[in-house]
C-alpha cells in the first residue's frame, strides 16, 4: 500500500512516500518568509504548495496516480480529540475557513490531501492536528469572561516523541508526566500528564516564546499601541508568519540568523538568546502545571541542530527534570504508521464532528454551574 504523507510547516513543505511501513523517501523544501508572505493568506499558498509536492514526486519518479492513500497534517478546523481522522468535505471546508479560530500552514496538509484524494478517488486521512484539545478547564480561563485560551500546538510531533521516550523508560505514555517542547519555525511547549496535553502555549496565537516566524507573548497594552498604526490583519500575520526573526531581520532562515550570531552581530545575538530565554520561561510554567512532578523535559524540532538551544535549556531548567533530545521530528512516521493501522483494520479512524471539544461553560449561557 503506497502512502503519501504531506506535512506543510511554517517554513517548509515535507513529504514522504511509504510502501506499507517502508519509507521510500522523505524530502523537505525550505521556504523563506519573504516568499510565503508574497501570498496574502495561508490559503493562497495552496496552489504553490501543491506544485512543490508534485515536483518532489516527479523528482523521485513517482506518479501521483500510484498513491493509494493520502495523509495530510492538519489544523484550523474545530478542535477534536486525538487520533486518526477521515478527511471529508466538511473537514476540508472548516479547515479552509479557519473555524477553529487560528491560521496555521499545517491546514494545507488536509487541504492538499483532500484535493488529491478527491481527484484520484483515494482515501484521505489526518492525524493529531494542531487543534487537538485535551486541556483541563483550569487552563482555559482568562481574566476576561467569555475569552478562553485555546489548545493549539504541535500535537503530532509532541505526542510522537513523548510515546517514544515513555517506551524507552519502560512505561506507557499514559503513565508519564512530560514537558514537551517543539522548537522550529514555530515553538510550542506543553504539559503532558497521563496521556493528555493538559496545558500548553498557543504558538500561532501570540503566546509563549517568539520564534523565527511568530511574535510570541507581548503585554496586551503594547499590542493595543501597535494596532493604532497597524491593521488586525497585520497583527494576525505577525502571530504566525511575519513575527520573530522575520520582524527583526526580514528572514525566517535560522541558519542565516545563527551565522550572524557566530559573526558577533549584537542584535542577532540578543534576539537569539532571548528566544531561548523565553522558551525556558515557558518550560518553568509547565513545571508548575505539573506540580513539579516531571519525568523529563523533551526537546524536539529542527532548531535542535543548533547546540546552544539545548545547552540553554539544560542550564536554566535542568534542575526540574532530565532534558532529553529528539532532533527533527517523527511526524512522517507517525502519520504513515497510524493510517496504515487503519487501512489494515487494526484501529478505527475518527469521523470529524464539526463541533469543538470545548464550546464554553454553563455560565456562558446564563446557566448555573451544575
Amino acid at each position: 500500500m503506497r502512502i503519501l504523507v504531506i506535512n506543510p510547516g511554517s517554513t517548509s513543505t515535507k513529504i514522504s512516500v511509504f510502501d506499507d511501513d517502508t519509507n521510500i523517501f522523505t524530502e523537505s523544501i525550505f521556504h523563506d518568509a519573504p516568499l510565503l508572505l508574497s501570498f496574502p493568506t495561508t490559503n493562497d499558498q495552496l496552489p504553490y504548495r501543491k506544485q512543490v509536492v508534485l515536483s518532489i514526486l516527479e523528482k523521485h519518479s513517482i506518479d501521483i496516480a500510484s498513491i493509494d492513500v493520502f495523509v495530510g497534517r492538519g489544523g484550523c478546523a474545530y478542535s477534536q480529540k486525538e487520533g486518526v481522522m477521515i478527511i471529508d468535505r466538511k473537514l476540508y471546508e472548516d479547515t479552509r475557513d479557519d473555524k477553529g479560530g487560528s491560521d496555521h500552514p499545517a491546514k494545507l496538509g488536509v487541504m492538499m490531501a483532500y484535493e488529491f484524494g478527491t481527484q484520484y478517488s483515494k482515501p484521505m486521512f489526518t492525524l493529531n492536528p494542531t487543534n487537538v484539545d485535551e486541556f483541563d478547564d483550569i487552563a482555559r480561563i482568562t481574566g476576561l469572561k467569555g475569552v478562553y485560551r485555546r489548545a493549539q500546538s504541535h500535537v503530532l510531533n509532541q505526542k510522537g516523541v513523548a510515546r517514544l521516550y515513555a517506551a524507552k523508560l519502560g512505561k506507557s505514555y499514559e503513565e508519564c508526566s512530560f514537558i514537551v517542547c517543539h522548537i522550529d519555525g514555530g515553538i510550542t511547549v506543553a504539559a503532558h500528564k497521563n496521556g493528555r496535553m493538559i496545558d500548553g502555549t498557543e504558538g500561532a496565537g501570540g503566546d509563549g516564546p517568539f520564534t523565527p516566524t511568530r511574535l510570541g507573548s507581548i503585554p496586551i497594552m503594547e499590542i493595543a499601541k501597535y494596532l493604532e498604526t497597524h491593521t488586525p490583519q497585520e497583527l494576525e500575520a505577525m502571530c504566525s508568519r511575519s513575527g520573530g526573526f522575520v520582524s527583526h531581520f526580514g528572514t525566517s532562515d535560522s541558519d542565516k540568523v545563527h551565522k550572524m550570531v557566530e559573526d558577533g552581530d549584537v542584535h542577532a545575538s540578543l534576539v537569539w538568546k532571548t528566544m531561548g530565554y523565553q522558551l525556558c520561561k515557558s518550560i518553568g510554567a509547565m513545571a508548575a502545571v505539573l506540580s513539579g512532578n516531571v519525568d523529563a523535559i523533551i526537546l524536539t524540532g529542527g532548531l535542535l541542530r543548533f547546540d546552544d538551544i539545548a545547552e540553554e535549556v539544560r542550564r536554566r531548567t535542568g534542575w526540574i527534570a532530565p532534558v532529553v533530545l529528539y532532533p527533527g521530528e517523527v511526524e512522517q512516521e507517525e502519520m504513515a504508521g497510524e493510517v496504515l493501522k487503519v487501512m489494515r483494520g487494526e484501529i478505527k479512524a475518527n469521523a470529524y464532528t464539526g463541533k469543538p471539544v470545548f464550546s464554553g461553560f454553563p455560565w456562558d449561557e446564563n446557566q448555573e454551574l451544575k
